[in-house]
């Protein structure tokens, strides 16, 4: 039987972009808060909607004017045809906010920018969408199936043994992050592009050294620098910057780069059909750590900054949030047993009043503290997180 997962975000009141990759959930999830009972769909994936519409584009406004006031109208991958974005934004001016609200959904902000899409600034607001996270996969969430294969809803949302979990994900990333790149013409050449992707995958969660990666794939510097964009825009690849306080000591500047998904990264290298191994978990726990507490963000409306610390003798802390005069520190260890070396810069950090709060996150089961920082189980620290009581929620004043 098909399991479905409730996602935790909310509809917007108003018009609204929701971006997010491939195969996260965005079309199911907006079925399921606007099904096409209560809204207009134009669903760009199909090839007769797209053509109908690009070779009449008039017929798009005169069918939704003739919607009832308030009504819904989702124009889904809307980067297909960027054009519409023009005449959502004539139809805003003319009508006001209210009358018509537009969910637009998107894969791919690159194809927008490049097609010289209407961002609509000041007439909608953005979402974003993300693979499952923990508080939505609630009693199904296993850590160790999450750094294995990672969050994509299609590999939860069905009774899947593990052989069906590696072949949906190798396809993804063939399918996907391979010909459909390429076929949105953001990638001419598809070897290269291959070779990059597998040596990116290698350096997920690591300080970005484009001239290494450029040399270990055999491709030029300044052509590996525009496929990392790519990776960016289309919402494949995430860039954290270094966080540079007022601290006494030299900082590194340069940013590391994640993937969105643990599955993705090791469907990447080829390491799907192979056991976790030791040297992978650590970056593999870093990357669904920062994809839980980004999702945290965009759900809570929490907003800040997400940055990582680390000065050139090699003292880290993997994530930083920083808000107006808050900030915190999170330190993952992919460890059954903290050891009080694990928490050494944080705790400094804590000291030095640079950041409020530390929190270290591991693999353990009991609850540690460990001077100024509170060491957490992944799941303690996931159910803080979702409670507001690591990020707190916005707070606007009045």
């Amino acid at each position: 039987m098909l399991a479905m997962y409730a996602r935790d975000l909310r509809l917007p009141k108003q018009s609204f972009f929701l971006f997010g990759p491939r195969g996260t959930g965005k079309t199911t999830w907006l079925r399921s808060v606007l099904p096409q009972s209560r809204s207009h769909w134009f669903d760009l994936i199909l090839d007769s909607e797209l053509v109908r519409l690009t070779r009449d584009a008039d017929r798009f406004t005169q069918e939704v004017e003739a919607l009832p006031a308030g009504s819904w109208v989702v124009i889904d991958e809307v980067q297909k045809l960027p054009s519409l974005l023009n005449r959502v934004q004539d139809l805003i001016s003319r009508h006001g906010p209210s009358r018509y609200r537009f969910a637009l959904t998107g894969s791919s902000a690159r194809k927008l920018k490049r097609g010289g899409g209407n961002l609509l600034p000041g007439r909608v607001v953005n979402r974003s969408f993300f693979p499952l996270t923990a508080g939505e996969l609630g009693r199904d969430f296993d850590v160790e199936q999450i750094l294995r294969v990672g969050a994509l809803p299609s590999l939860w949302g069905h009774p899947l043994d593990a052989s069906d979990r590696v072949g949906l994900l190798e396809a993804y990333v063939q399918n996907y992050l391979t010909q459909e790149v390429r076929a949105e013409a953001l990638v001419k050449d598809l070897e290269p592009f291959t070779r990059f992707l597998d040596v990116a995958a290698l350096a997920n969660a690591q300080v970005t050294n484009v001239s290494a990666i450029a040399r270990d794939a055999a491709v030029a510097r300044p052509t590996v620098q525009g496929y990392f964009e790519i990776l960016i825009d289309t919402l494949i690849g995430f860039r954290l910057p270094a966080w540079r306080p007022r601290a006494k000591v030299k900082e590194v500047g340069h940013p590391k780069f994640y993937f969105f998904d643990p599955g993705v990264v090791r469907a990447i290298t080829g390491r799907l059909r192979d056991p976790l191994v030791e040297p992978e978990r650590g970056a593999l726990l870093e990357t669904y750590v920062l994809h839980e507490i980004r999702a945290w963000m965009n759900v809570s409306g929490g907003g800040g900054q997400l940055s990582y610390w680390r000065t050139p003798s090699g003292s880290e802390v993997d994530f930083v949030w920083t808000r107006g005069s808050s900030a915190c520190g999170v330190e993952v260890k992919a460890s059954r047993r903290w050891r009080k070396e694990d928490g050494a810069a944080l705790k400094q950090l804590v000291a030095d009043g640079i950041v409020n709060r530390g929190f270290g996150v591991y693999l353990g089961t009991a609850p540690l503290r460990d001077g100024a920082i509170e060491i957490l189980p992944i799941t303690d620290f996931l159910s803080r997180l979702t409670a507001g009581k690591v990020i707190p929620p916005e707070r606007i004043a009045r």
